[in-house]
């Protein structure tokens, strides 16, 4: 076919492979399945390897349960050399076809069919083509007399013309059989299937889309080193095919791949890829090689490299379905694996040959470097300090793939006698590769330095290497920064260093006291060795140990003096830390609006030149910043950003775990948030870093508190009660914890320990400072007007809780108003003050659904729900609350009030109160009596749903009983925290 690779193997190898091959195609497959249903065909089309076949047999396994017992699958699948050969498919098809169905034909029919089958004389003229097609039609009408039909026809570009001609014919006269038809036909990519004719008129056709780079990975062995997994995702581009084949191919050893080292291509794979490639002339096949060593090849370049006529070359490749050209004459192969395959096919010496034309006609300094050391593979001082230069040009650019490449070739081709060379070129390597999220790759050439340099210096950078290569786990370094501190003395250059990093692993393990001392040092060391950078990296760090600890102004210090230190301007790499630093301390004091303006420039600026640790914090910082603005869908998008960053460099996996869940708790919902704050939380333990595991819990106790019933505020509680303890044992203040210490009152209020909740509130007010931002306040109130409600104080509750409205009311903060409306909601709701109620719960519900907040209109709808019940069903039905509710139903059943109190995870002190007020309610004085109460209620009123909150107290009649929390149970939930 025209736009075909130049030649493949009838059929891609499908054993042992084919359940994983299906990696990706599920929901193809289910769709397929669906219009099967509904339609007479399906017909699956794409180019060579993508797995239509794998899903033809997939899908028709899927369908025997609709065609047997009682029914017929005819089947052909033919290869290449069947294209030529007269009814060869129909002689596939009627294989299954008993004798039987065609002693009921006519004679001419009969007689004619036989012949095409090579049961008889092959029919002759145009009679006897006819009767063929009639003698087809008839067997298919006689066997779908007898139960459904499925034709299968994978490989339609290779079946023979005669038996596309009869299928033609009959599938235009199946209608109303149950007949339905499951084809496959390999097209090039971007192309129509050509023999749709061959299926039935209403058939749909569903391209077979690549495979995603995370379904690709899944079809890899798992011992793959991060490099080559790139480089057959990137070489394979999504097709199935191709990755099974390379994967079983590709080096186990990372130095396989890189640094001018190219995937190998399995000979069996070149020689099906190129077969009609080596029939082309010898002066093509040179330009074929030629544009497969270009990085942008184009049809200008191959003139500049000598190629009289390229045009005419590469019309020959066109032809096969090799390579192109568009109207600019940019040269684009057909697949890259193709170019992957003509590069690995030619010797070493063509390779060496094709590079050095290109280093003579590229004008761009980076490709010429890389050309130029590819072309003369061996040690030359010259060489190498042209592609170091090289690295540092394409660094400055924004491109650290390249500079890391292009310092290790530099490395490579450093000659012998210059170790101290050798080694400044591969630690140059080695920071590039950090920068590009390459850590293998950063962390061997560190390590080759640390074990043969002579040079204290170098083996400091190799540490430092070694330190950026932990991300957040640096928990375990403290010996690497001893080490190198041993090296580092009467250096005060590579003494700030170390100090800065000291400082940076107190910062995360929660030694702050620590992590200021270091911090102090590395900005004093830095001053005397005039290191500008490492200067205003300490102060920052400086600046967010005092901010942890609730020191705003001596942070806002720390952040001014390194500005002044960058002129003040803030428009560089030294910079872009302080800016999101001095954005998060604009959010921690509620200035929302300023903070978003500050990072959405700084990611705006650093999207094409900064490393993979920058770019995810300041998305990190983005979501956090969006998240508290109400921006909860461009939140969810954000941290998305993040989760693909870590999908592709296995770098901050907590950071971008514990950005997914914040905006999973404002704009997706309960269960998702709660599964990646888990995974954060168990990510931040395993990298010993206590100041995302710090904020990955505080994210897990409000994805529970979202449930809002005894079990979710109980694992809340859990949560919540190790940030508070973190918090404490780092001397941990700023506005972020203050808010998760009202969280916890809040969990502790649903749980009805209306005590331990004041005890929390009374820790948190000891802490806020006279300059405390509103939202703390605000925060605070809310807790304790919810706490008053749990006493019994409904009037009193609802005071607080609208002076913590009216206070949000002044900032832009409405994720926080929503859920202080919320609250007010349901205790007004509890004191029967319906329409404050429903003024409250309205905004509320009208706000949420506005910004996205998804899981807090559920919630305001929920209430609004429970309120529009009650004023149905009147006002002479005692309410009782989550806890009550849980507590009632179970003693009702039959438990203990330690078995109560077990379940619940409250104290038996609680239980007892809580069932004194159940009691009271209800009007009863037994557990027998409640037993009895709370069946009728069941009975009366069904299944409610779950509020926060509490009621004051009500004297109502013994009649029936409204139940906010309904008679379900909740699975218990194990907090996985490996404590």
């Amino acid at each position: 076919m025209p736009g075909d690779p130049p030649h493949a193997p009838t059929r891609p190898p499908r054993r042992g492979a084919e359940v994983r091959s299906l990696t990706g195609h599920r929901e193809l497959i289910g769709t397929a399945r669906t219009e099967l249903t509904d339609r007479q065909g399906v017909l699956l089309h794409g180019p060579t390897g993508i797995g239509k076949s794998v899903l033809v047999a997939a899908l028709v396994a899927s369908s025997d349960a609709h065609v047997q017992p009682s029914g017929t699958v005819l089947h052909c699948s033919p290869a290449e050399e069947d294209a030529r050969l007269p009814f060869a498919g129909l002689v596939d098809l009627f294989a299954r076809v008993p004798e039987s169905c065609l002693t009921t034909l006519a004679p001419e029919p009969r007689s004619a069919l036989r012949a095409a089958l090579l049961r008889g004389e092959v029919p002759d003229g145009d009679r006897g083509r006819l009767a063929v097609r009639v003698a087809v039609l008839d067997v298919l009408r006689t066997l779908a007399a007898t139960g459904p039909v499925l034709l299968v026809l994978d490989g339609l570009q290779w079946l023979d013309e005669q038996t596309a001609e009869v299928l033609a014919f009959v599938v235009r006269r199946v209608e109303g059989l149950d007949v339905r038809v499951v084809a496959a036909e390999r097209v090039a990519d971007g192309e129509q299937p050509e023999r749709p004719r061959c299926c039935p008129p209403d058939t749909v056709e569903l391209p077979v889309p690549p495979l995603t780079d995370d379904e690709v990975a899944r079809l890899l062995p798992a011992d793959l080193p991060p490099a080559v997994l790139r480089a057959v995702q990137d070489t394979v581009a999504g097709n199935p095919w191709y990755a099974l084949e390379l994967g079983r191919a590709a080096p186990r050893d990372t130095a396989a791949v890189g640094l001018g080292r190219t995937l190998p291509v399995p000979h069996r794979l070149r020689t099906l890829l190129l077969e009609r490639v080596h029939t082309l002339p010898e002066t093509t096949r040179h330009t074929l090689l030629v544009m497969s060593a270009a990085a942008r090849p184009t049809l200008t370049l191959l003139r500049a490299a000598g190629f009289d006529d390229p045009a005419a070359d590469l019309a020959e490749t066109e032809r096969l379905g090799v390579a192109t050209a568009d109207a600019h004459g940019t040269v684009r192969f057909r697949h890259p694996l193709l170019r992957a395959a003509v590069y690995a096919d030619a010797p070493e010496y063509g390779r060496r040959e094709a590079h050095a034309l290109l280093a003579r006609a590229v004008t761009e300094p980076v490709e010429q470097a890389r050309h130029l050391a590819l072309a003369h593979p061996y040690e030359d001082e010259t060489t190498a300090r042209t592609l170091l230069a090289a690295a540092e040009s394409a660094r400055r650019d924004g491109d650290p793939d390249a500079a890391f490449e292009l310092a290790g070739l530099a490395a490579l081709r450093t000659p012998a006698d210059r170790p101290a060379e050798h080694a400044d070129r591969l630690l140059a390597a080695a920071e590039y590769a950090c920068d590009a999220g390459q850590l293998e790759e950063a962390g061997q050439a560190a390590e080759t330095v640390l074990a043969g340099s002579g040079s204290a210096r170098q083996r400091v950078r190799a540490r430092l290497v070694l330190l950026r290569n932990a991300g957040q786990a640096l928990h375990g370094t403290h010996a690497l920064i001893e080490e190198g501190l041993r090296d580092a003395a009467g250096d005060p250059e590579a003494e700030a260093w170390l100090h800065h990093w000291a400082a940076v692993r107190g910062l995360l393990c929660g030694e702050l006291a620590q992590a200021a001392l270091h911090a102090r040092r590395a900005a004093r060391q830095a001053a005397v060795a005039g290191d500008t950078d490492t200067r205003i990296g300490a102060l920052a760090t400086l600046a967010r140990v005092r901010s942890l600890g609730g020191e705003p102004v001596a942070a806002d210090a720390a952040l001014a003096e390194a500005l002044a230190l960058t002129g003040g301007a803030g428009a560089g790499p030294e910079s872009w830390g302080l800016i999101r630093m001095r954005a998060i301390l604009a959010l921690d004091s509620d200035k929302v609006t300023e903070a978003q303006r500050r990072v959405t420039e700084l990611l705006a600026e650093i999207g094409e030149f900064a490393g993979v640790e920058e770019f995810m914090a300041t998305l990190v910082a983005l979501t956090r910043i969006q998240v508290r603005a109400g921006n909860c869908r461009e939140a969810l998008r954000t941290a998305a950003r993040c989760t693909r960053a870590v999908a592709e460099t296995g770098v901050q996996a907590a950071p971008a775990l514990y950005a997914a869940a914040l905006a999973a708790t404002a704009g997706g919902s309960a269960d998702e948030a709660r599964e990646l704050a888990g995974q954060a939380v168990r990510a931040s333990e395993a990298d010993g870093d206590r100041l995302f595991l710090l904020r990955a819990l505080a994210v897990l106790g409000q994805a529970e508190l979202l449930a809002g019933d005894p079990r979710g505020a109980a694992a809340a509680v859990e949560a919540l009660q190790r940030v508070k303890e973190l918090g404490e044992a780092m001397s941990a203040a700023d506005p972020p914890l203050l808010h998760w210490y009202s969280d916890l009152a809040e969990a502790l209020v649903v749980l009805g320990e209306t005590d331990a909740a004041g005890a929390v509130l009374d820790e948190a007010r000891a802490r806020v400072s006279g300059d405390a931002p509103g939202s703390v306040l605000a925060a605070l109130e809310r807790a304790e007007g919810l706490r008053e409600a749990g006493l019994g104080r409904a009037k009193e509750g609802a005071v607080r809780l609208r002076t913590a409205v009216d206070r949000l009311r002044q900032l832009p903060l409405p994720v926080d108003l929503v859920r202080t409306l919320i609250s007010l909601g349901a205790v007004e709701r509890r004191a029967r003050h319906r329409n404050a109620a429903r003024t409250a719960l309205g905004e509320a519900l009208e706000t949420a659904t506005r910004i996205g907040a998804a899981p807090l209109a559920a919630r305001a709808g929920d209430e609004l729900a429970r309120l529009e019940a009650g004023d149905r069903d009147g006002e002479g039905r005692p309410e009782l609350t989550p806890t009550e509710a849980r507590v009632a139903e179970l003693v009702g059943g039959g438990a203990t009030n330690r078995e109560v109190a077990a379940e619940l995870f409250i104290s038996v002190k609680t239980v007892e109160g809580t069932l004194s007020r159940v009691y009271r309610k209800v009007g009863v004085r037994s557990r027998t009596a409640l037993a009895h109460a709370m069946a009728v209620a069941v009975i009366a009123s069904g299944a409610a749903t779950v509020s926060v909150g509490d009621d004051d107290q009500q004297q109502p009649t013994t009649q029936a009983v409204t139940i906010s929390q309904p008679g379900r149970l909740r699975t218990p939930r194990t907090l996985d925290t490996r404590r």
